[in-house]
């Protein structure tokens, strides 16, 4: 992304957080066509009959952070951060909801690990990976955190160690460490990491 309209994402997201008129319409169309990239590069992940569309993911992410509280975001990346995880949040939060309506879901998942049934479940999918990574973040929360930033904030290794105030080489070394550390976890299972 070039320079310029970094700076112009900061910009408008500063004056959203100050309270001004329009700022946050700018703000939107400023952001909107990468808040859809990230959105769609996180829906290839869930199954292919899922009821929530890139653009829905995108609208209820934006109602969360244009109303929510935490609207002071310092620059383009930290908010990038802020929207994956809210992301993230509202797909787990429909896995959840889909999962608790399903008839005994624990039940047929038991039943499937108890098998050895090679199936894959999308919706479990979703539920290991967060607990693996709530897992990951208990033991080394940076690992976490740079798994998150690359591959649910769909940020570069630059942004990354800028937002983490590292070096590229090092978050390249723990964006590798942080991805064996959870396939170790989920190794075994029809789960898969996002590459």
């Amino acid at each position: 992304m070039d320079e310029p309209l970094c700076q112009s994402i900061t910009a408008e997201l500063k004056r959203m957080a100050a309270g001004e008129g329009q700022a946050e319409e700018r703000a939107l169309e400023l952001i909107y066509s990468q808040l859809r990239q990230i959105a769609r590069r996180m829906m290839r992940s869930e199954r292919p009959d899922h009821t929530l569309q890139p653009t829905a993911l995108v609208n209820e992410a934006w109602l969360k952070l244009a109303t929510g509280q935490e609207r002071n975001y310092e620059d383009r990346e930290h908010f990038f951060c802020v929207a994956a995880r809210a992301m993230r949040q509202i797909l787990l939060d429909h896995a959840r909801s889909r999962l608790r309506h399903r008839r005994r879901p624990d039940a047929d998942a038991l039943a499937r690990l108890q098998a050895d049934a090679v199936v894959q479940d999308p919706v479990l999918d979703v539920l290991a990976l967060d607990q693996a990574l709530n897992r990951l973040a208990e033991r080394d929360g940076r690992l976490a955190k740079i798994f998150e930033l690359r591959s649910f904030g769909d940020l570069s290794v630059e942004e990354t160690a800028n937002v983490l105030g590292l070096s590229p080489t090092t978050v390249k070394r723990e964006w590798r460490m942080a991805k064996a550390l959870l396939l170790q976890d989920l190794e075994g299972s029809t789960h898969a990491v996002p590459r």
